[in-house]
């Protein structure tokens, strides 16, 4: 799944492949933010976790992985 997170007052984002479903993803943030924790923290496919302020997210996108395609394209 990818993930895309717009964080306020940065003119990059945080973006970056995880094992989550987009439904298990949702509600990690639903969560967060309707009970004021004060962080949400989601993990990549790789091991790796991010911790990003509740109250810095702009935005948060959750795509299906696009599957590559291998070879030419004439």
């Amino acid at each position: 799944m990818d993930i895309r997170i717009g964080i306020a007052n940065t003119a990059r984002e945080l973006a970056f492949e995880s094992a989550q479903t987009a439904a298990e993803v949702e509600k990690i943030v639903e969560k967060a933010l309707t009970a004021g924790d004060v962080f949400v923290k989601l993990a990549d496919d790789k091991g790796k976790v991010y911790i990003v302020p509740a109250a810095g997210i702009a935005y948060i996108e959750v795509g299906g992985g696009e599957t590559r395609r291998v070879g030419f394209v004439a």
